[in-house]
């Protein structure tokens, strides 16, 4: 899997200016016998676009039944186990832990399979005029802990904002601590320090945005698919002021600091093939049309021959 994490990232810098879906990608040829209920239980980063894949799933079945819930990526894992759901969307990796509770009831790992390329974005007021923050930067505004050698940011002014912004306090919004967003900001951002208690944790991503946009004060993290016309996202630095914009070509060279892959974890024993119902659905997923909704809703789509990969997994 790590193997083609690294394809995925090594294949898209030959094609950095394509933000457009891959013209390689194949379209999507519905089959007979699929039928039955497809439940999603996980990521509310990936909320919008599973909806919007069964959304279009069901044109090509309309006898098929979906139910999406996405109320964190933590909520994945233990649906996965107890076989109330086939797919688990997670914006992060399973923790060694969920992998061994998952392996300690059917005596195999999960399978994950990319659907995505995501940029996690620290959003600001649309006025806000902050030309951008370095990874030390947002550690010293979200965490207690500074694990990058910082200290606290309480007032704008901390972060070299002028004019009537100095005195102002900086309101500070992000998830709970189910999701994925949550464990993905607090290992990478702030180097697995703790959070501030005066962040204002919201059940889902759409709440951190629409949060930021009615607050003058505000900054936030949450998926760059969430982006609405009320906030901003920031150009991020690792360090200094050599900022990078959460685009597509920044998160696919690694200079964007905060780009992660989306996943879809299911349960597939070795050997076989999943249900017909998941089994389609994940091709689906993979082909030009599944593709062209991750660009639709804001992430960044996968190529051709990432694809591909990903569909002879399901085949083992």
């Amino acid at each position: 899997m790590k193997k083609i994490v690294a394809t995925v990232f090594a294949v898209l810098l030959l094609n950095l200016s394509a933000v457009d879906v891959d013209k390689n990608l194949k379209e999507y040829k519905t089959v007979t016998g699929v039928s039955g209920t497809l439940n999603s239980v996980g990521s509310d980063t990936l909320n919008n676009m599973m909806a919007l894949w069964t959304e279009a799933f069901k044109r090509h079945y309309p006898n098929v039944k979906t139910q999406v819930e996405g109320k964190g990526s933590s909520t994945a894992p233990p649906a996965l186990i107890a076989g109330t759901s086939q797919l688990g969307p997670m914006s992060r990796a399973m923790k060694p832990t969920e992998i061994d509770a998952f392996e300690k009831r059917y005596n195999y790992k999960p399978t994950n399979i990319g659907v995505a390329i995501d940029a996690l974005a620290v959003f600001v007021h649309k006025d806000n005029p902050i030309k951008g923050m370095s990874l030390k930067q947002v550690d010293s505004v979200f965490s207690s802990t500074y694990k990058r050698g910082g200290s606290t940011m309480v007032k704008w002014g901390e972060l070299g904002l002028k004019g009537s912004w100095p005195t102002k306090p900086l309101s500070l919004y992000g998830r709970n601590s189910v999701s994925g967003t949550y464990g993905y900001f607090k290992k990478v951002a702030l180097k697995k320090g703790s959070f501030k208690k005066t962040v204002k944790e919201q059940p889902g991503s759409s709440a951190v945005v629409n949060s930021i946009s009615s607050d003058m004060s505000a900054v936030g993290y949450s998926g760059i698919g969430y982006k609405t016309a009320g906030v901003r996202a920031l150009p991020l630095s690792l360090s200094g002021t050599n900022y990078k914009k959460p685009s597509m070509a920044n998160c696919l060279n690694k200079s964007y600091p905060l780009s992660r892959v989306l996943w879809l974890y299911v349960n597939k024993k070795p050997g076989k093939k999943v249900d017909k119902l998941t089994h389609e659905f994940l091709k689906f997923i993979l082909s030009k049309e599944g593709q062209e909704i991750v660009a639709k809703d804001g992430y960044f789509p996968l190529p051709a021959v990432i694809c591909e990969k990903y569909k002879t997994l399901l085949e083992k």
